[in-house]
């Protein structure tokens, strides 16, 4: 791609920046706290806890947008990310690892928060879907660079965690001052207001919102983990998990972001859903590592089909809401990813099936929510019931 600067090439390029430390984060961690900290069930649950704080503290993002412009403050996160990355390896103690997750944490969600509204304002809403899946996929092909250089340096190289960790966050570090550098500041179509912001019309996209991140978290937190625990994958077979993953999600994220552009967000979400429910189900039964690993992709691959839930917000929303309600939904997002971490890693060490079984019984609420969808989103249609318009 030109690296001419606009603002979608500059979206394209922080989604690259990204996953290269992310990916390495989460490729590495759950053998590294086996490893070198001897974590179990409880204290995996307490880490991904505190990952969670900064992503519940999202909505105090419109606080620093009085100081700093949305622009500048995606680049300061992505580089708060690189660095917090990049120096997990030299805490391998659970005191080092609450400190360096929590600030590898503060700018993913930040970063994630801002960059969402960015792109909401940013592109168009005929050319969102397609364009925001071009995003995924991009993002999908940084991992899978990620993935493929870690599992070639630990498996054939044998490098120290420390290394691999620093190649990773180092990587985000340098396209991010790279970009600060290259691209210049943008304007912004809409002034974005500098307040928190709660409307009733919003309440289905906020419902659905809170029930993604909850069952989210049974799959960041404890479907990795079952490979490790259960299964004995080694990091380098947990990073070719992650490769086939986002091989899927190269080929096919731009495609799903197109199919919900023609079939609409609530039969896109009607499918993620229903495959979901199947698979937590199946999480729960699983025996055979072939089936499990299964599993594993197909899960990662339905994350695509979450755009719709973005591209519904969009369609409902006052476009000076996006800053302001991106870190809303970024924090009812993370008010169950707070909790269920630590609650459900406590039900792990007595029977890691019921962790499962209540991810499908997310999924059904969710895919009750997502029938409550009009067929054409628009301001005074956000649900599809009589009156659907809520006064705010």
């Amino acid at each position: 791609m030109s690296m001419r600067p606009t603002p979608y090439r500059l979206l394209w390029l922080m989604s690259v920046a990204m996953p290269l430390a992310f990916a390495t984060w989460q490729t590495l961690l759950n053998n590294f706290v086996v490893d070198r900290a001897a974590f179990d069930g409880a204290d995996i649950g307490l880490l991904q806890s505190v990952r969670e704080v900064p992503g519940f503290l999202a909505f105090t993002v419109v606080w620093v947008l009085m100081f700093m412009r949305e622009q500048t403050l995606a680049l300061v996160s992505l580089f708060l990310l690189g660095l917090g990355v990049a120096v997990t390896g030299l805490f391998p103690s659970q005191g080092g690892l609450l400190l360096t997750t929590f600030i590898m944490s503060t700018g993913f969600h930040y970063f994630e928060t801002v960059k969402n509204s960015l792109a909401l304002q940013w592109l168009s809403k005929d050319e969102a879907p397609e364009k925001l899946g071009r995003l995924l996929s991009a993002g999908s092909l940084a991992s899978l660079t990620v993935y493929a250089l870690m599992w070639g340096l630990s498996d054939l190289a044998h490098l120290d965690y420390a290394v691999l960790y620093a190649v990773g966050g180092g990587l985000c570090l340098v396209i991010t001052l790279y970009a600060l550098w290259r691209f210049p500041s943008f304007a912004q179509p809409h002034t974005q207001h500098r307040k928190l912001i709660l409307r009733r019309r919003y309440s289905l996209y906020y419902a659905l919102t809170f029930m993604a991140g909850a069952r989210r978290q049974i799959f960041i937190v404890f479907a990795g983990f079952l490979m490790v625990e259960k299964f004995g994958f080694s990091v380098a077979e947990i990073a070719l998990l992650f490769m086939i993953n986002h091989v899927f999600n190269l080929l096919f994220a731009p495609r799903i972001g197109a199919m919900i552009g023609r079939i609409g967000e609530r039969r896109a979400l009607f499918i993620e859903y229903t495959g979901l429910v199947a698979i937590f189900v199946g999480y729960a039964l699983v025996e055979d590592v072939g089936w499990a690993a299964t599993l594993y992709v197909a899960d990662h691959l339905f994350f695509a089909l979450s755009i719709a839930i973005k591209t519904y917000f969009q369609k409902i929303a006052d476009p000076k809401d996006m800053a302001a309600t991106s870190g809303v939904a970024f924090t009812i997002n993370h008010i169950a990813a707070v909790v269920i971490p630590v609650l459900f890693g406590l039900i792990w060490l007595s029977e890691p099936a019921w962790v499962f079984l209540s991810g499908a019984i997310m999924a059904g609420v969710s895919l009750g929510l997502s029938a409550l969808i009009p067929s054409q989103p628009a301001p005074g249609r956000e649900w599809r019931l009589a009156g659907t318009a809520a006064a705010d």
